[in-house]
């Protein structure tokens, strides 16, 4: 009789995963706070949150109460011609702790499909003003999803390297991680050319670009050019956003906010798939008329469903309690910080709120497929810590339930791992 991972080998097709090369998946059978547990009786320490979703902790009872009530009331209905509580209160709530002046929620299902609806959005806020314009800037070493709008405005490179030439023109100028002066001429140069309707960016961290990371005042000028020259921003806060940077988004460190938020993987504290894409009055009031030509002709099947929505209001209500947490993740990697830079094979430490980053240093250059990942990778699984590092870019973003003896170890095992390569 097979067990687990044979029928999974057998039957199932994981996510960025080469079965040829990767190792057979860990079949974990229950979690609870940071802790995943497999079914061969081993604890894993999720030092990365699960893909960046998770923000308090697997099984967390407040959200399993809420989950259980909503779905005893409603668990799903059409969201055309239909609305629901739940829908409307977290839309509410998460308005009313934004950056700026954002009006109006339109729900999806997760990272990718709000950043298709922020670009749909923008493109035809001008189109149903009759104006032409068509061009979306994005920087270099960028990374928005995985579907085709997505791909567009993400950097060009082996993600999507067999769809390049089906994507749709996008105009890619130096991330502020590189050089600030040099994107903001680059970006004055592509204006001038009068075709440029919205910048889309990543605030203050470049996440699967490598966990790149930059100033306020880098992209604080960037933004004021757009808004000066009647240009659109989109925010990508999929990964930034509730609390990872030390705020609740990422967009409060600028002065000057974006027109456009897209929201994801914390967003239901790691429990259920949603997606928000949040804009201003200004956005939503151009789609209204009297022609229905002019309708924002998007949805999903499952578009504001209500367990996803129910899920997300109590992790929201969570979040507003645990900034104290984010203080005390953010002061220990900080400390860490300085551990780390006696390693001779580490550089480029980095830390912006509850992610810290660094770099491994072997023969191949910096890179996603840099060969030591692999080897990082099965080092931490035998501490029983689960990362997953971005080639050799190895980063922690852990449950913000994370305790002081679980950091530790997290630390030591990390110290005791790089210092032999």
């Amino acid at each position: 009789m097979m067990n687990y991972i044979e029928k999974d080998l057998k039957c199932v097709w994981h996510p960025f995963t080469q079965p040829m090369v990767d190792q057979p998946p860990i079949n974990i059978v229950r979690a609870k706070d940071t802790i995943l547990f497999s079914d061969d009786g081993k604890e894993y320490i999720d030092a990365i949150s699960s893909w960046w979703v998770n923000l308090h902790g697997h099984s967390h009872p407040d959200i399993a109460r809420a989950l259980q009530e909503q779905f005893l009331a409603l668990d799903h209905v059409i969201f055309a011609g239909f609305t629901h509580p739940a829908a409307i209160n977290f839309a509410e709530e998460l308005l009313d702790i934004l950056p700026g002046n954002m009006a109006k929620l339109f729900y999806s299902d997760n990272g990718s499909t709000s950043i298709e609806v922020a670009i749909k959005m923008a493109l035809q806020y001008y189109y149903n003003q009759g104006i032409k314009k068509q061009t979306i800037v994005a920087f270099h070493h960028s990374y928005h999803g995985d579907t085709f709008g997505s791909m567009s405005v993400s950097e060009r490179g082996a993600f999507n390297q067999p769809f390049n030439d089906l994507l749709f023109h996008v105009e890619f100028i130096t991330s502020p991680s590189e050089n600030a002066k040099a994107a903001e001429e680059e970006l004055r140069k592509l204006i001038s050319k009068g075709n440029v309707t919205a910048m889309i960016y990543e605030p203050l961290i470049q996440g699967a670009g490598g966990m790149l990371m930059y100033e306020p005042s880098d992209l604080d000028p960037l933004i004021a050019l757009c808004k000066s020259q009647g240009i659109l921003t989109i925010a990508d806060e999929v990964m930034t956003g509730f609390g990872r940077t030390g705020k609740f988004f990422a967009s409060e460190y600028m002065q000057n906010t974006p027109d456009i938020i897209c929201l994801s993987k914390g967003i239901t504290g790691g429990v259920l798939p949603l997606g928000a894409t949040v804009c201003t009055q200004k956005i939503y009031d151009a789609f209204l008329s009297d022609d229905r030509s002019k309708t924002f002709f998007h949805g999903h099947s499952y578009t504001g469903n209500a367990l996803s929505v129910a899920a997300a209001r109590a992790s929201l209500n969570l979040l507003k309690k645990t900034l104290s947490n984010i203080q005390f993740i953010e002061a220990n990697h900080r400390r860490f910080s300085q551990s780390l830079k006696s390693c001779k094979n580490v550089k480029n430490i980095r830390c912006r709120g509850t992610i810290l980053a660094f770099d491994v240093l072997n023969e191949q250059k910096t890179s996603y497929f840099n060969s030591i990942r692999d080897h990082l990778y099965r080092e931490f699984l035998k501490k029983n810590i689960l990362t997953r590092p971005l080639g050799n870019t190895v980063y922690f973003l852990p449950p913000y339930c994370i305790t002081q003896d679980e950091l530790n170890h997290i630390y030591t095992s990390t110290l005791d791992i790089v210092s032999h390569i």
